[in-house]
């Protein structure tokens, strides 16, 4: 199946250059553009695409604005956030936004392409190496208004948990299963169920209810 994607970011030299690139992409296609957070929210709800490839600073209403407003609902479509993270915080809000997971423009295009694909098929970009460390970062932050108690997780197995823990600390479903001795069948099984109990859209939100509920400790 084609993966249909809009891309929303406010230099036209970004968007032409992934537009050439998924152009000769047989698997993806581009159904829109948007310079604005504001034109963003708008082909979403217009056009319906699988996957948003959303800049963060944009003019008006911003890429984090914009990631809550096409992430919510049922069915909604899906936020890839694409910023340059060195420089740029505001990732963290997106992720709460509900963004699935980030790119950063200095990554190889090939890459991009593979987390468009991955936020399409439901997953998210939560491993290796940067990913983790900015994730653990991120729900290891304070927020602004007073400390909340931590997350109660309710309705889940003891195994469930022990899944969730790995999740949590961004191992693979394979890592999973070797950790655990069970198949990774019996891992992704495992993973669905929690995506169920706990409400979540995909891993990257099972990462934040692992670190909010305790599960996981963020680095200091």
């Amino acid at each position: 199946m084609t993966v249909r994607v809009v891309l929303a970011d406010d230099q036209p030299l970004v968007r032409s250059g992934l537009r050439v690139l998924i152009a000769d992409t047989p698997d993806l296609e581009v159904v829109g553009e948007a310079a604005s957070g504001e034109e963003a929210v708008r082909l979403a709800r217009e056009v319906s695409p699988d996957v948003i490839v959303m800049d963060i600073r944009m003019p008006g209403m911003n890429g984090i604005e914009a990631t809550g407003l096409v992430t919510s609902g049922p069915g909604a479509t899906r936020v890839l956030v694409l910023t340059t993270f060195d420089e740029d915080d505001y990732v963290y809000g997106a992720l709460r936004a509900g963004a699935s997971g980030f790119a950063v423009k200095d990554m190889a295009l090939d890459d991009i392409l593979a987390a468009i694909r991955v936020v399409a098929a439901g997953d998210a970009l939560i491993a290796p190496g940067i990913t983790r460390r900015l994730i653990a970062d991120f729900v290891g932050r304070p927020e602004p208004s007073p400390a909340r108690a931590p997350r109660a997780v309710e309705g889940i197995t003891e195994r469930e948990r022990e899944v969730l823990t790995l999740v949590g600390l961004g191992r693979s479903n394979s890592e999973i299963a070797d950790e655990l001795h069970i198949t990774v069948a019996t891992t992704k099984s495992h993973v669905a169920r929690l995506f169920t109990k706990l409400g979540a859209r995909d891993r990257v939100q099972l990462v934040i209810i692992a670190y909010e509920s305790g599960l996981v400790s963020a680095p200091r």
